[in-house]
């Protein structure tokens, strides 16, 4: 690695954030992508509490109330000198739809952004019909499956986890979450199945359609958008806001590819504020969103730029997503209003002026045919990787001409920079010394102009080499 060549140690450096704090949630030693594997299981299976054995440390929260968390939190884990990352996922459960739908949908959103998956199963009740609706969708995984049996406190019950077999996922590994009994076996097992590195197949071609989720506040017209590109009535459209609140996947082909459109709820209000069917509403937009690897949101141009519009757009933003902005409702807006509407994205929209942007008319069809070269564009700019080589070259080069501003009478030197991965573009810098939030935003700035990177974020971390204590 470059680094070694340089004589720089990546354990020398710590992860800060804008304040120059330790950044919370960040593995100081690790410079590449690791690999991710995600704990799945119906509620109150003791899957927290594994979580929690499996780090070390106590960091996922067991909730009273099933099946209400449906965030997926990523935790930094270790084990036998190896790092990886812990998803730990909502408990799967049947809803009113059906069970099938629901497991389906979130199996497979477990199986795209991780690389081995983990069953969690309640080795004191047994195999429910839920654990066999969800062992049947992992069954056609095409990532490892391991199978843990949990609440084994002791010897009573390992022999009933042989019954676990049936679920047709291999060997059941008994563990205790609460005590740990088993756990070190189970990791072993884990380690034995993980990739060294993040598979890359995620969205690459021949894995798929590409998935796109349509988002936006209530009654911007995003099923009538979805409705314009299929050609038929996919979703249903009402003038009574809030028609759509499961998300509706959709195969629509646009210019000979085929793309899988998710059409999500409105989000009306912040989900910690919202309550009953806007609450569920609200999450499984959320996870639409994560799912996805662009999203496309829709903003009514003849109405002011409004909060939730800007709060979908920082949600997608922060989901690490392509984003295209559709400007939706065109053919109502006039001369005035374009005026004002230029003043709204010079003032609201200034944090995502990197996105791609298109201004169409769901009920006339107006400039639709713009929207998939611009999901391409980024798409490609989203998987974007630059060179070591070119970008430290670029790099000292700018450094050069602008220089980090002093900080404590001190200048602080950029030594190294990679990109850690793609799918958003992160760049990791290791430095001497703390870099100011305004540096950090101007290196961006830069990145963007030289490199591109429209319609995709960026992540900017940087690594600041920690002080030695002098020997006496």
């Amino acid at each position: 690695m470059e680094m070694d060549r340089l004589g720089l140690d990546p354990a020398e450096f710590v992860a800060v954030d804008e304040e120059g704090h330790a950044a919370a949630g960040i593995d100081p030693d690790e410079v590449l992508a690791t690999p991710t594997l995600a704990v799945v299981g119906r509620p109150n299976v003791g899957k927290s509490t594994l979580v929690n054995r499996l780090l070390g440390r106590r960091e996922a929260v067991v909730q009273d109330v099933p099946g209400v968390t449906r965030d997926r939190v990523v935790y930094d884990a270790l084990w036998n000198g190896r790092r990886f990352k812990l998803m730990d996922t909502g408990g799967w459960e049947p809803d009113a739809s059906g069970l099938q739908a629901f497991v389906a949908q979130q199996a497979e959103t477990a199986m795209r952004t991780a690389d081995a998956v983990l069953l969690v199963v309640d080795a004191s009740v047994g195999a429910t019909a839920t654990d066999q609706a969800v062992a049947r969708v992992l069954r056609r995984a095409d990532v490892p499956v391991l199978l843990a049996a949990t609440k084994v406190d002791d010897d009573r019950l390992t022999s009933d986890t042989a019954e676990l077999w049936r679920l047709g996922l291999g060997e059941p590994h008994p563990v205790s979450g609460l005590h740990g009994r088993g756990s070190g076996d189970l990791l072993d097992a884990v380690l034995e199945v993980l990739p060294e590195t993040p598979r890359d197949d995620f969205g690459a071609s021949g894995a798929g359609p590409r998935r796109v989720a349509l988002v936006g506040k209530p009654n911007v017209g995003k099923s009538s958008l979805l409705n314009k590109l299929s050609g038929e009535i996919r979703s249903v459209v009402h003038d009574v806001a809030g028609t759509t609140v499961d998300p509706v996947d959709s195969l629509v082909e646009l210019d000979g590819e085929v793309f899988r459109f998710v059409d999500t709820a409105g989000l009306r209000k912040r989900v910690k504020m919202a309550s009953g069917m806007e609450y569920y509403a609200s999450l499984r937009t959320s996870s639409a969103i994560e799912a996805a690897e662009v999203a496309l949101v829709l903003i009514d141009a003849s109405e002011p730029i409004a909060e939730q519009d800007q709060r979908v757009l920082t949600m997608v933003a922060e989901a690490g997503r392509a984003l295209v902005i559709l400007f939706n409702k065109w053919d109502l807006v006039d001369e005035d209003r374009r005026e004002q509407l230029t003043r709204e994205l010079e003032r609201d929209l200034i944090s995502v002026r990197w996105a791609e942007r298109v201004n169409v008319s769901a009920l006339t069809g107006r400039a639709t045919q713009r929207i998939a070269p611009a999901m391409r564009r980024a798409l490609a700019s989203w998987e974007t990787r630059v060179p070591t080589g070119r970008l430290n070259q670029w790099l000292n080069d700018l450094v050069a001409a602008t220089p980090p501003p002093v900080r404590g009478g001190k200048q602080p030197k950029i030594m190294f920079a990679t990109q850690a991965q793609t799918r958003p573009p992160t760049f990791v810098l290791f430095t001497s010394g703390f870099l100011e939030a305004g540096y950090r935003r101007f290196v961006e700035r830069k990145l963007r102009e030289e490199f591109g990177f429209g319609g995709t974020p960026i992540r900017l971390s940087v690594r600041v080499r920690e002080k030695r204590p002098r020997n006496k």
